[in-house]
């Protein structure tokens, strides 16, 4: 399916590159539209306004009224945020310390070392700069990294990075304690969505067949953050998203009405978000929610995305359970494979792919 994305449309330029030259004014190719520049856009950053934290240790815990207020605070935060930041879920905090510095050692290279892991868009694995192969394409301002975890037969350790030298075994412990977090959150979503608990993750394809990648984000400083932005405007193509930001500076922003939140990150906690597939499944009941990420003329930022998505060949349609004479399906089947197709050709585009696919008003 992916052999008309062999290579990239134009030679890849290395923003954190560019960022380190010392230049006083970015390139064109990333200046946005002016109607699609964040200093156009209204943004509630009032020290009052973020998304739902939620606390998971009562879902450890005897206490079945804790338990239940947990799960609906979940719900809640599903249906009207698409979005939630989670703390005590069970995470090492020394292990997500590490894994963030650790990927900003690896983006601390020299280049030279970096380009041994240059990717292309027929699997988008390995550092890159930019999605999408249409020509001309306005960029966005960040470098990354790609990576398969699951299924097990998919992961390529060769294909990672063997600097710094804690590198390959950290993304093998991070990537078990993310993925296994991520399990416990899809019980939680099937089960408040009145289905098995394990409905979703069945859906996906179960515990071993489930697709789990990594994307490290990597956003240098910009000399004018007024005209670009880190990641353009989207929501997830995928499942779900648990999310390792940087706790020294905020930088994503998520679409509430017609306003702009800034995130603040939380100390040791996780952002997770619902992506198209997740509303999919759901006939709409979760929100997979347009985000997009700044940047700043101060300081580097670092991310780690971890996308929890359902087996690349298998057909995602809303659950029969959700479908009703007063709630038809609202999308057809498609599997996540010809999804994402659209995704890695076109770019980011807003919810324009999700929303493109409804039936049903």
């Amino acid at each position: 399916m992916m052999k008309c994305l062999q290579s990239w449309p134009e030679p890849i330029v290395r923003v954190q590159s560019l960022a380190q030259s010392g230049i006083k004014t970015i390139p064109e190719l990333y200046i946005k539209p002016p109607c699609k520049r964040p200093s156009n856009d209204l943004v509630l950053d009032d020290a009052t306004v973020n998304i739902p934290v939620i606390d998971l240790q009562a879902l450890a815990g005897d206490d079945q009224s804790l338990r239940e207020t947990t799960l609906q605070l979940v719900s809640s935060a599903c249906r009207e945020w698409g979005f939630f930041q989670v703390v005590n879920h069970g995470v090492s905090h020394e292990l997500m310390k590490r894994a963030r510095e650790t990927w900003r050692e690896f983006f601390e290279q020299p280049l030279e070392v970096k380009q041994e892991y240059s990717n292309n868009p027929s699997t988008y694995e390995g550092y890159g700069s930019r999605l999408g192969v249409e020509k001309g394409a306005i960029l966005d301002w960040s470098d990354y990294y790609f990576l398969h975890y699951m299924p097990p037969e998919l992961r390529k350790p060769t294909k990672w990075p063997a600097l710094p030298s804690s590198c390959r075994n950290l993304i093998e412990e991070y990537g078990e304690e993310a993925t296994r977090l991520c399990g416990r959150l899809m019980k939680m979503l099937s089960l408040n969505l009145g289905l098995g608990e394990d409905y979703l993750l069945n859906a996906f394809g179960g515990e071993e067949n489930v697709g789990a990648c990594l994307r490290v984000n990597f956003y240098p400083k910009c000399p004018q953050p007024d005209l670009t932005l880190g990641i353009s405007a989207h929501s997830d193509p995928g499942g779900m998203t648990l999310l390792l930001p940087d706790e020294d500076v905020a930088g994503l922003q998520v679409r509430k009405g017609d306003s702009w939140v800034t995130v603040k990150p939380v100390p040791n906690a996780f952002i997770v978000n619902m992506g198209d597939q997740m509303q999919v499944l759901s006939n709409a009941i979760y929100k997979s929610v347009e985000h997009r990420v700044i940047v700043n003329s101060v300081k580097d930022r670092v991310s780690l995305a971890m996308f929890y998505n359902p087996k690349s060949d298998l057909l995602i349609e809303p659950a029969k359970a959700l479908v009703t004479n007063d709630r038809p399906a609202l999308y057809p089947a498609m599997t996540f494979d010809e999804y994402r197709l659209y995704i890695r050709t076109k770019g980011l585009w807003g919810k324009s792919q999700v929303e493109s696919l409804k039936t049903h008003e």
